[in-house]
């Protein structure tokens, strides 16, 4: 198969509106399903731009989703040597049997009856932080007082992390997740949430109290170590996405008010209406990327071992072959299969309560606002497109 020139300088990023992915990428799609693509340390791997294709690298045993292999997509990006293999517990970052091992330990606390189970308290969280949005007035923020702590005192309940001590593991996370961050300092980052975190794994296993690392601490399997990176993983995964869909989504409904209504009007219809903003916001923007571990023929083409294939999950969740005018918001359609909590092995262990969080949440939000708009101008608000998950930084809202 004859292939144009590989993308060049990594990952394209640069978007010309709020809500659709980067027009180079659509370009790629429109092209081609899979391209090369030129890696900011001179390496030539991939880029998958298609739906089908993006299943079957990410359900695909032989692709590798560990870090030792990894190439750069960003000039800032480059691994250091401890970033060249998973720390012990980040399960993520993790092949089986390892991968495998880790996580069936948290299954069935993941399960959908036991996330439902958790529904009125985080209807109440829901509401106290609505209270507080409110007690701020007009032209309050809505990332501050609603978007941000919402998941941050779910996932902080769920744990057993002291929430009083969020200011610091939430700084470290937006510096971890800031694109221009240089590597040598997210390391450190990260290293200041894990000692946080090392230190509340020991204060669990003296006193255990009602949570679920407390639970982990009794589990004779699990290192001091592999709590640590287990909960380091729980902690800042359960906050980050849910927080950047709330604030994201609720600026997307304000921008399209039929579709507000339709659901004021009919909301019966969040299930679908969640399914949908996280299909047409596909808030991870770069990535997921992995390695070939052996020769693999991929739509047409050769992947040899040790290439890598980084996916645009944002793209591919719009590739028309798989969703019927997929340009459009449409909270009646029906995205079950949408690739934004990810597929294969790696996909999102939290969706479940991802879900609920974005259903109570904007349920709860629009009843007790009916009249809730922008106090800025659409144009104003400030995008994360600095940072590896997409978002808004700030939210102005009045009613």
């Amino acid at each position: 198969m004859i292939q144009d020139p590989p993308v060049p300088h990594g990952y394209p990023i640069e978007r010309h509106d709020r809500y659709s992915p980067p027009p180079r990428l659509t370009e790629l799609r429109q092209r081609r399903p899979m391209s090369r693509m030129r890696y900011i340390d001179g390496h030539e791997g991939w880029l998958i731009t298609n739906y089908e294709l993006a299943r079957k690298v990410l359900s695909n045993p032989l692709f590798s989703n560990a870090p030792a292999g990894m190439h750069p997509v960003l000039g800032n990006m480059k691994a250091t040597k401890e970033q060249k293999a998973a720390p012990p517990g980040m399960f993520l970052r993790m092949d089986p049997p390892d991968h495998t091992r880790l996580r069936r330990m948290l299954t069935g606390v993941f399960t959908v009856r036991r996330m439902n189970e958790l529904e009125p308290g985080i209807t109440e969280i829901v509401r106290t932080q609505l209270d507080e949005l409110e007690r701020h007035g007009p032209g309050a923020d809505l990332v501050e007082h609603f978007a941000l702590p919402v998941p941050s005192l779910v996932i902080c309940e769920l744990l057993g992390v002291p929430y009083e001590e969020r200011a610091s593991f939430q700084v470290d996370t937006a510096g971890i997740f800031r694109l221009d961050t240089p590597q040598d300092e997210r390391l450190q980052l990260m290293q200041n949430i894990q000692k946080f975190l090392a230190g509340l794994v020991d204060r669990k296993r003296a006193e255990p109290t009602d949570d679920l690392l407390s639970e982990l601490t009794r589990n004779p399997d699990l290192g001091r170590d592999e709590l640590t990176g287990i909960a380091f993983l729980l902690l800042v995964a359960g906050h980050e996405t849910t927080a950047n869909m709330l604030g994201l989504g609720t600026l997307t409904l304000l921008e399209h008010p039929d579709q507000l209504a339709r659901l004021r009007s009919q909301p019966e219809i969040i299930d679908s209406a969640v399914e949908e903003l996280m299909r047409f916001l596909s808030i991870i923007h770069i990535g997921p990327a992995r390695v070939a571990t052996a020769d693999i023929e991929l739509g047409g083409n050769l992947v040899k071992e040790g290439e890598n294939v980084t996916i645009s999950l944002a793209v591919a969740n719009r590739d028309p072959e798989r969703f019927d005018d997929p340009e459009e918001l449409d909270l009646r359609r029906r995205a079950i299969g949408h690739l934004a909590f990810g597929h294969g092995i790696h996909q999102c262990l939290g969706q479940q309560l991802a879900r609920i969080e974005m259903r109570v949440g904007w349920t709860e939000l629009f009843a007790r606002f009916p009249n809730l708009r922008l106090a800025v101008t659409p144009d104003e608000v400030p995008l994360r497109t600095d940072m590896a998950i997409y978002g808004v930084h700030h939210l102005p809202v009045e009613w």
